[in-house]
């Protein structure tokens, strides 16, 4: 089923708060995510921040089908342009949408969010300029600081700018799969960031923040294939470098060992075998690449934390 994704912009939007998920969306329907994507607004006409014009856009549609996305991009000197008459339609229509539609918000847009009410009783974050003001927009809300972005059920919200990529990206790997995530984040040579009081980054896309093409190589052919147990040589060959080389390179590049690398991928996959409560811990430990139950309970707890068990 396609996902339609919708991206608003107001008037003075930062331009990079919807190129930036615009361009990440693109990237991953070309590379197969079922995905459609569409530009809309109040006004079919906007200024950016750096002074040109976006026109041709749609107007915000009546009803959404299910499953969409909305992503609200920021906009520059929110304190005035927030203030007028088009940003009170679109939060009136940000009221109206179903409980459950995904919202999320880029930098300031997060301030829209919270008037409309979507991050009432959530978590929520936004520019570090701009958090006490949201506090004020959305009273009920938990605003948490020194964020990249935060999911809360239905509703997500990034910090500045660029953070807009990070969330697209997260997005992405929901819609399409880790594969496609990882593609679209090496395309655009970004790779999500992380701060050390931040939530776990994704397995999928973590130690990926680099341009090495050797270790690109062999982490793509592991996240292919997590749970084939694969030997050092075969790997090496995947890098065209040898062994002791290529632990070299993963440890400078990646930060990490290899077989850590995959141990992460294969907890990962297992935490998706295990939302089907048909699947025993047994079961999943078989199909993720674990020798047994007992070895995948040690690399979760290494990995993961807690036991596969807690998973449930």
């Amino acid at each position: 089923m396609t996902t339609p994704v919708w991206l608003v912009a107001t008037s003075n939007v930062l331009l990079l708060d919807l190129a930036g998920p615009a361009e990440t969306f693109r990237l991953a329907r070309r590379a197969g995510a079922p995905l459609s994507l569409h530009l809309a607004g109040p006004r079919p006409e906007v200024r950016t921040s750096v002074g040109l014009s976006l026109g041709a856009l749609e107007p915000l549609p009546a009803s959404l089908p299910e499953g969409a996305v909305v992503m609200v991009a920021g906009c520059e000197d929110s304190a005035r342009h927030y203030a007028g008459p088009e940003a009170a339609e679109l939060v009136a229509w940000l009221r109206r949408l179903p409980a459950g539609t995904r919202l999320a918000s880029v930098c300031s847009a997060a301030l829209l969010l919270g008037r409309a009410g979507r991050f009432d009783g959530r978590a929520c974050t936004t520019h570090h300029t701009l958090a006490e003001r949201l506090r004020r927009e959305a009273p009920r809300a938990r605003v948490l600081e020194d964020r990249i972005f935060v999911e809360d059920g239905p509703a997500m919200s990034s910090a500045g700018i660029t953070a807009g990529i990070d969330l697209a990206l997260h997005l992405v790997e929901g819609i399409g799969g880790p594969q496609v995530a990882q593609a679209v984040a090496r395309e655009m040579v970004v790779f999500l960031r992380r701060s050390g009081d931040d939530p776990q980054l994704s397995p999928w896309l973590a130690h990926r923040n680099h341009v090495h093409p050797a270790v690109h190589r062999v982490q793509d052919a592991i996240a292919r294939e997590p749970q084939r147990r694969w030997s050092r040589a075969e790997l090496a060959g995947v890098g065209h470098v040898s062994e002791r080389h290529l632990s070299r390179l993963f440890q400078a590049h990646a930060g990490v060992s290899v077989a850590d690398y995959r141990r992460a991928l294969c907890v990962a996959r297992a935490r998706r075998l295990l939302a089907d409560e048909r699947v025993t811990v047994e079961r999943a430990a078989e199909l993720a690449g674990f020798g047994s139950a007992r070895e995948l309970r040690r690399a979760w707890r290494r990995h993961a934390g807690g036991t596969p068990t807690g998973r449930r």
